[in-house]
């Protein structure tokens, strides 16, 4: 049998695997932020990008944050500001400028 494999590490690699994806996934789920349940699905797109173009470490450096501080957003609890969540999109090379100019 076949080992199954976790949603959110499936469409990590995905990502990994085909990086051209990331700004098309991240603008698909912008555009529906403002539906129920819209936020909380940018914000696990914005996780599975973070973890796909380096991980939490390495992202929350280029961001200027601490790891910690990068996983207290991120949390289900997690309320981080807007100047944070753009700069951690900039900190994966997907600026939110870069993502909403993506034509569908």
């Amino acid at each position: 049998m076949a080992k199954s494999v976790l949603h959110d590490d499936a469409m990590v690699q995905m990502l990994k695997d085909d990086p051209a994806f990331a700004p098309i996934y991240l603008h698909q789920a912008l555009v529906e932020i403002d539906e129920e349940g819209g936020y909380e699905a940018f914000m696990l797109a914005l996780r599975h990008v973070i973890e796909a173009t380096g991980g939490m470490s390495v992202v929350a450096k280029r961001a200027g944050l601490s790891r910690e501080s990068l996983y207290k957003s991120l949390s289900p609890t997690g309320n981080p500001s807007f100047k944070r969540v753009a700069a951690l999109a900039s900190a994966t090379g997907f600026p939110i400028s870069r993502i909403a100019a993506i034509s569908a």
